[in-house]
């Protein structure tokens, strides 16, 4: 049994999750789709008992399917690997990777 998600702009079964990062925020972003739209997560939690000093907020859609995980505090509970993997965005846009 598969769950079927329409509305999404490209096919991307079996893909990775895209991972961005901003490090003047120390915020990362794990999509968990190819693309959310603005204003497509109608729903967010925030994870309780993170330790240390990050903060994790799960964006839901309108149906209740999971979009994203922001991770503000990233450097904090992400390793550096993953950071410096990462797709890095800033206010003046975005570049191919984090660097270190």
């Amino acid at each position: 049994m598969g769950v079927e998600v329409e509305d999404e702009p490209c096919s991307s079964v079996g893909a990775a999750p895209t991972i961005t990062y901003d490090s003047g925020a120390d915020a990362a972003y794990i999509y968990l789709v190819p693309y959310v739209a603005p204003g497509r997560a109608s729903h967010q939690v925030v994870v309780e008992g993170v330790p240390g000093d990050s903060e994790i907020v799960l964006d839901f859609d309108s149906e209740g399917r999971i979009l994203g995980i922001e991770i503000i505090g990233a450097r904090s509970c992400l390793t550096q690997d993953l950071l410096r993997s990462a797709v890095a965005i800033d206010s003046n846009g975005v570049s191919d990777q984090v660097s270190s």
